[in-house]
């Protein structure tokens, strides 16, 4: 509460002597005419915070993250998106007439829009970006089978367009030991059929019910072969789609900012009238109409550490912010409500002009482990007991007391809150989460280690962001109580998540965003062949879940699917991959200039719905 109340106090100080920087376009804050609106004549501008070092690639096959995926998202289009302000969450055709279509569930017809062009661009003759064919579908998608150019994403279309895989091993043994070759992403897929420059088909090798979802991910983003045959690798520098921003020469300094301009080109796209009616009290439905996007520059600075951001915020440099875990007793006062736990923003800030938004999250958060690594992973008895007597000893209720005002959702299991499968209450009989020392102890002597003797010191690996330093620490001392000794890696966000694909952390810690609201995307991170650097992060492999999988990916919605899920968790709970799970909740502060924001983490694409006045 202290801490708090410091940096309350001297926040403007700090923003002087320690701070002292220059920021995208945050130096004019308020004052800053080009925020004025449409009448003056000049930009509008909006000043975006990035709660991190920002993305390393805007090629979205080899993007992973949510970073990546919030500025690739501005720029290249998918062929459906998530309606803006629909509650639970409804896909519309964004470079679609109207969305897919089929008879048998197996052979989906898709219509493209005739009015869509790709950015300008030096990549096309004349440097005017041509129009948007069926063909640049099939290129972008084929290249998410490209492992020999890091894609990630591969496991997202595995064993789901008849033909593909096969395509995918022929063009592998192609290029496989011989330098020169290379993929032909032109080559025929026989699930892929181009009707004309508008239409197409796909056929799927069985009916799919997360097809049309994946299908709204950045990375089935379409871009033009043209901007491949200039830049190169270097193509994530210079990412050439349809979307409503583009990005310029010297507009993206690493680990800063990143500066989106308007396309000049952007097709007729306006704003929803169809909205939920709790938007109105935020005024969020007057934007019904008006063309997209309203701004027309919008300044996006990265910052890894919370309270900079924060600062930034007080200050109105941003235009809206997230309250730091530590603030939050600062900003919000806890309330009972039918014995649920809530928060109200203090009146204080309210006087400000400045609105609260709740955000809950389809969040995963986990600690994993590496099921390839000799001292942790395996199947034996004897290391599914370490892992088990680990996860005993660890108290979530503690870390969330203790770093998130007690406002996260803790259960068991890897499907979040909000969606089918999650178990009731949270809670689940096959959970070896904690705490309860007698149990680890007793798990710790059977798996050889009785109160840690002989056990080496195990590697953990961790993002240094946020408050992981002091989160370290805590689980640390809680291991201790067992006799397990932990060495804490903090590390830049893209290691750990190199680290982890390499196979090299032993243990390992971030949060899953559900890319699309459905359990099964939850499970697959154990499918066993989206192992690393797919999905499977932990390099899980199980017979049995495996099948389940497989089977669940052709089910629709059902009693039966569920009772796939629950069984499918049991046996994650048992095996113990990952200790966890929590779920968490983002606490949106938006300055009263801008405007119809509604603040989603679920999809990325929503910066050309809002206005800054």
């Amino acid at each position: 509460m202290r801490s708090s109340n410091i940096a309350g106090q001297y926040g403007l100080w700090l923003l002087v002597a320690v701070l002292n920087l220059t920021i995208a376009g945050c130096g004019a804050s308020t004052a800053d005419s080009s925020n004025a609106g449409g009448t003056s004549g000049k930009e509008k501008v909006g000043h975006f915070p990035m709660r991190s070092e920002g993305p390393k690639t805007l090629d979205p096959v080899r993007g992973s993250t949510q970073y990546d995926n919030l500025c690739c998202g501005q720029i290249i289009d998918t062929l459906v998106q998530y309606k803006y302000l629909k509650r639970p969450f409804e896909l519309e055709p964004l470079l679609l007439t109207e969305m897919p279509t089929t008879e048998d569930d197996l052979t989906w017809k898709f219509t493209l829009r005739d009015d869509v062009y790709f950015h300008d661009s030096t990549c096309f003759p004349g440097g005017k970006g041509r129009k948007l064919v069926s063909s640049d579908v099939f290129y972008s998608w084929k290249r998410m089978s490209d492992s020999t150019i890091g894609s990630k994403c591969w496991w997202l279309m595995r064993d789901t367009v008849v033909g593909f895989d096969e395509y995918r091993e022929q063009q592998l043994k192609k290029v496989e030991g011989k330098p020169g070759e290379h993929f032909d992403y032109f080559a025929d897929v026989e699930g892929f059929k181009v009707v004309n420059d508008q239409e197409f088909t796909v056929t799927l090798k069985k009916p799919s019910a997360r097809f049309l979802w994946v299908l709204a991910m950045f990375q089935t983003g379409i871009i033009p072969h043209e901007g491949l045959e200039t830049f190169g690798s270097r193509f994530g520098l210079h990412p050439v789609g349809t979307g409503p921003y583009t990005l310029s020469e010297g507009d993206w300094e690493f680990g800063l900012k990143m500066i989106l301009r308007r396309n000049p080109n952007f097709r007729d796209e306006f704003f929803p009238e169809e909205h939920m009616p709790e938007d109105e009290a935020h005024g969020l439905h007057l934007g019904a109409g008006k063309k997209l996007p309203i701004l027309d520059r919008i300044n996006v600075t990265f910052i890894e550490q919370d309270q900079p951001m924060w600062l930034h915020f007080r200050a109105e440099d941003f235009d809206y912010g997230q309250v730091p875990d530590e603030n939050m007793p600062q900003v919000f006062s806890k309330r009972s409500v039918e014995g649920k736990r809530t928060i109200v923003m203090k009146q204080i800030w309210r006087d400000q002009g400045i609105r609260y938004q709740p955000v809950p999250l389809m969040d995963f958060i986990f600690i994993g482990f590496n099921m390839e690594d000799e001292l942790v992973g395996g199947n034996s008895e004897k290391n599914t007991k370490l892992r088990q007597a680990i996860s005993s000893a660890l108290d979530w209720d503690e870390r969330n007391q203790t770093f998130y005002f007690g406002l996260n959702v803790v259960y068991d299991g890897v499907i979040p809150p909000l969606l089918e499968g999650h178990p009731p209450d949270g809670q689940s009989d096959a959970s070896f989460r904690g705490p309860n020392l007698e149990r680890a102890r007793q798990l710790m002597a059977e798996a050889g280690y009785p109160n840690g003797e002989g056990l080496p010191v195990i590697d953990y690996f961790v993002s240094q962001g946020s408050n992981n330093r002091e989160q370290s620490e805590m689980l640390k001392r809680q291991l201790a109580a067992i006799g397990v000794r932990v060495k804490c890696n903090l590390v830049d966000f893209p290691t750990l998540m190199q680290t982890v694909d390499d196979r090299k952390a032993a243990i390992f810690s971030f949060a899953w965003g559900s890319d699309y609201p459905d359990g099964e995307n939850n499970l697959a991170l154990f499918y066993g062949p989206n192992e690393s650097p797919g999905s499977n992060h932990f390099n899980f492999k199980n017979t049995e879940y495996d099948k389940m999988y497989e089977q669940i990916v052709g089910m629709q919605p059902s009693p039966e699917r569920t009772k796939l899920y629950e069984r499918m968790q049991d046996i994650l709970l048992q095996n113990c991959p990952y200790i966890g799970s929590m779920a968490r909740t983002r606490h949106f502060v938006i300055h009263e200039r801008m405007k119809y924001f509604k603040p989603v983490e679920t999809f990325h694409n929503w910066y050309k719905y809002v206005d800054v006045e």
